[in-house]
């Protein structure tokens, strides 16, 4: 049994991502409420997730995000940053979703400044629902190369969203 450390915290566990960056060379500036998103998703996947690359690794990561070429590409390191391995998926798969979930999300923003209670809530299911596909997308995608649990494909899709995203 692991103990935790000497403030009697309890232990962490390796299978985690300890920091996120994204490659923003291509991005020149975003809406306040994507920069909201970005924010989030960073603070509560780092607060919670579980990563844990297929291979002889051990933990804890930190992940860098990009897209090359129609791809995600992942970049897992190390805690010191020493390369570990890249994980890439094509995009094609989830072109419709994002799409679909930029759209429903310009949607659900127009409505919170000016819809009535019921509608924003109605849009905002259908953007969860959106967005849960997506995140299942994404597990199944890196079915093999990485085993995520819900919570960590959820952020890792908004993440992607906020990738793909050009103000």
């Amino acid at each position: 049994m692991s103990r935790g450390d000497a403030t009697g915290d309890p232990p962490r566990r390796r299978d985690r991502i300890i920091a996120v960056t994204l490659d923003e060379k291509t991005v020149l500036r975003r809406a306040q409420e994507i920069e909201h998103e970005r924010a989030v998703a960073i603070y509560d996947l780092i607060e919670e997730n579980q990563f844990c690359p297929v291979g002889d690794f051990e933990g804890p990561y930190a992940l860098h995000l990009s897209l090359s070429e129609n791809r995600l590409v992942m970049d897992i390191k190390r805690e010191d940053e020493t390369a570990l391995t890249t994980v890439v998926l094509p995009l094609t798969p989830f072109r419709t979703i994002i799409k679909d979930y930029f759209q429903i999300c310009e949607s659900y923003f127009q409505a919170i400044r000016s819809a009535s209670p019921s509608k924003i809530e109605a849009i905002d299911m259908g953007r969860r629902g959106l967005h849960n596909e997506g995140s299942e997308l994404l597990r199944q995608r890196l079915e093999g190369k990485v085993a995520i649990d819900d919570k960590t494909a959820r952020r890792l899709f908004t993440l992607l969203c906020v990738l793909h995203f050009r103000a």
